[in-house]
């Protein structure tokens, strides 16, 4: 995420398994992007700086939405009708819907996915300091918030006897 809370960017490590899918939701991005180049639509929305440097750039594919409206829109700024990207309010709900379907039966949002991750994160070992970095905490304190809801006591420690019965050094 660029420029979050706080003007922070923040860094996710992709997981592998979700590369399939998310292949085919580009390949249907390029279908979308290929009919709103048919239909000559002005391309994306591209601050004026990036506009007056690379001209045509929001009409390659290159600078399209990853998520983007299914519909599109008016242009607040240009008046342009022009596809912009899905809206919180929307990218919410569908988190939602999901956690519905999962059949998970407490509130579910985008919110709450971070702490999952953050939490998950900890339990499997990971430093505090990177989990820090990845969710762009100032300070230390606020991401040790996630070692007293951790299921695991001690941080994804490993015994060093379930180290060495495993036949791993030290």
């Amino acid at each position: 995420m660029r420029s979050g809370k706080g003007g922070k960017d923040r860094i996710v490590p992709l997981a592998a398994s979700c590369l399939p899918d998310l292949r085919v939701h580009l390949a249907g991005l390029k279908v979308q992007f290929q009919a709103d180049r048919a239909a000559d639509l002005p391309g994306v929305y591209l601050p004026e700086a990036l506009a007056r440097k690379f001209r045509n750039a929001g009409r390659e594919l290159t600078w399209q939405w990853f998520f983007s409206a299914p519909r599109l829109m008016n242009d607040p700024r240009s008046g342009l009708r022009r596809r912009h990207h899905v809206l919180d309010a929307t990218f919410q709900a569908a988190v939602k819907a999901a956690g519905k379907r999962a059949g998970i039966l407490k509130r579910v949002t985008p919110h709450v996915l971070r702490h999952c991750f953050a939490t998950h994160l900890l339990e499997s070992g990971a430093d505090i300091r990177t989990v820090q970095d990845l969710l762009g905490h100032s300070s230390v304190e606020t991401t040790q918030i996630y070692l007293h809801v951790m299921k695991k006591p001690g941080v994804g420690v490993t015994s060093p006897m379930d180290i060495l019965a495993n036949g791993k050094p030290l």
